[in-house]
């Protein structure tokens, strides 16, 4: 979930962003932008409503895994969506 004017958003889109997509973990879990005013439409059922920007959610048939809420940096990205991926089944 995203927000207009985010700076994080913006700080992550800039740094993680253009690389995302090209990696295994986009392949096992890739993105799909949401802002955040549009959560009631977008289908998802989610753990818990959705307060900070970014968050990533992990999903499964459009149901709340997991979450990562904000961006404080490329290690604690990559991180945390090394452990929310572990709630997958293998591949």
């Amino acid at each position: 979930m995203r927000e207009a004017g985010c700076p994080y958003c913006r700080e992550w889109d800039a740094k993680i962003g253009p690389i995302y997509g090209k990696t295994a973990e986009a392949r096992r879990a890739p993105i799909r932008e949401i802002d955040k005013r549009d959560v009631p439409a977008s289908g998802l059922t989610l753990a818990r409503p959705v307060r900070y920007t970014p968050t990533f959610l992990l999903t499964r048939d459009d149901i709340e895994l997991g979450r990562i809420e904000g961006y404080p940096g490329e290690d604690f990205f990559w991180a945390r969506l090394d452990r929310l991926l572990e709630l997958l089944p293998p591949e």
